[in-house]
């Protein structure tokens, strides 16, 4: 029988994962399980306690638990591990997203290593460090919570949807601030300027604004005004009428005609050039442009969406952008975080790239392997959203089993320089712990450090060691 334990917060109803977490632990020693009891019930868990190989499997299939801790011996005298090898098979056909986090001796670390192979998240070895324990079962709380979301999202259909329709994820607390201009600001008409990394997903806040409009009958006209040479950029926006220029064979619309009644949204706005800036801020004025080689003004009612990476107010103090123009830009601002300050978002992102792509190149994919799952989750995602998507579609096409695996991702833990792993010092790889865990808690000292197991003392010495601001 187990013993159950409950700690400070109540249980969650309809199950562990979506209320306080529960962890159950294993253990034939109850000298340890007491141990391990009130450590965890003292950081709020739900503990439930037992002491054989089956006791584990009934657990799992009697309710949901977050994450299993558990011993790899129970038999008097059996140090082969065999039986808990035996256990990680069967929760695996149980529940494949629930993490399973092994404890050997220092003296077993081979069978630990075996132990993850076989599906494992993680191992612990006794004695314990306190620090080291709970931050483990964190991360993989985490993880195991992400995983399960994402399968249910899955199955729901939440995510399947037309690519003519994008799929706007934004459940992380980063994203709240969007998610609020959104609904705020996308029934007016004023203009929106949306900043943010390469690869953040500003084009999709565009898309999401424009739906949110009164305007989202009409259409929504989308112009790279980077990838116009200087010399069509006129042509380009406002049109021309055959014989303007030497290519000019007939009259073109323009970008602003088009979007007559509904959205303009003009990507990487920064790079409109100095001597065309007031052209643009015409038509913003007032609404009237001219097409190229005509003198009939035209007047359009035209909402201005436009997204940029550089920093405009220093483009403005240096001369290279026009400050009046930046005002009619940015009535409002949004500030699209980059990935990495938003990994909640990572298991919904993967698995909505998952289906689109599994379904585009007809292939029959279960999910993510929760091995790959935990890469994504670890991985600093230098490109943003962009970068997952063709990450997930590379996965797609490199799967060759039931579920995309971590090595179907390509993506190799690396260092400054682009060593791989296995080629790295063991101080390379405490250099790239210590500044993956600072990317993902947005340089919190407390929260990396504990993570990593170690005290905010330790991790500073560290980071003076290594030379990391």
């Amino acid at each position: 029988m187990g013993i159950d334990e409950q700690g400070g917060g109540g249980a969650g109803m309809g199950g562990g994962w979506l209320g306080v977490p529960r962890i159950l632990v294993a253990d034939d020693q109850l000298g340890l399980l007491k141990a391990l009891r009130l450590l965890l019930k003292g950081e709020g868990y739900q503990i439930e306690t037992v002491g054989s190989a089956e006791s584990i499997v009934e657990a799992v299939r009697r309710q949901d638990v977050d994450v299993v801790l558990m011993d790899m011996n129970y038999m008097r005298g059996n140090t082969s591990g065999q039986e808990g090898l035996d256990v990680l098979a069967r929760i695996g056909q149980i529940d494949s997203t629930l993490p399973v986090v092994v404890m050997t001796a220092w003296s077993s670390v081979e069978l630990a290593v075996e132990a993850m192979r076989r599906g494992a998240r993680d191992f612990v070895t006794k004695p314990w460090k306190n620090e080291r324990l709970l931050a483990t079962l964190r991360t993989q709380i985490e993880l195991g919570r992400a995983l399960r979301k994402g399968r249910q999202l899955e199955q729901e259909n939440v995510l399947l949807r037309s690519e003519a329709q994008p799929c706007f994820i934004a459940e992380s607390h980063a994203m709240r601030p969007v998610l609020d201009a959104i609904a705020r600001v996308g029934p007016s008409q004023a203009n929106v300027l949306i900043t943010g990394e390469n690869g953040a997903g500003k084009g999709i806040v565009a898309q999401a604004l424009h739906a949110a409009s009164m305007r989202k009958d009409r259409p929504l006209v989308t112009v790279n005004t980077a990838s116009i040479p200087e010399t069509l950029f006129e042509s380009e926006l406002f049109g021309h009428v055959a014989g303007a220029f030497t290519d000019a064979k007939s009259d073109r619309i323009g970008r602003f005609k088009l979007a007559d009644g509904g959205t303009l949204f003009l990507d990487e706005i920064a790079s409109i050039p100095a001597n065309l800036q007031s052209k643009l801020l015409r038509v913003l004025e007032n609404g009237e442009f001219e097409a190229v080689g005509s003198s009939k003004t035209h007047r359009v009612d035209v909402r201005i969406l436009s997204a940029t990476n550089a920093d405009l107010a220093k483009e403005v103090s240096e001369g290279r952008f026009r400050q009046d123009l930046l005002y009619r830009l940015k009535t409002v601002e949004v500030r699209v975080p980059p990935l990495r300050q938003r990994t909640e978002d990572v298991p919904l992102l993967a698995a909505h790239f998952l289906s689109r792509h599994a379904g585009r190149y007809r292939k029959e994919l279960a999910g993510l392997d929760p091995a790959a799952m935990q890469v994504l989750l670890e991985y600093p995602w230098p490109g943003n959203v962009r970068e997952l998507d063709h990450t997930i579609e590379r996965a797609v096409l490199m799967a060759h089993g039931g579920t995309v695996q971590a090595s179907d991702l390509g993506l190799e833990p690396r260092v400054q320089g682009g060593a791989k792993m296995e080629d790295m010092t063991l101080d390379q790889v405490e250099q790239m712990m210590i500044q993956n865990a600072l990317a993902r808690f947005q340089g919190d000292i407390s929260k990396a450090a504990e993570a990593l197991g170690l005290s905010r003392g330790a991790l500073y010495r560290r980071l003076e060691k290594y030379g990391i601001g």
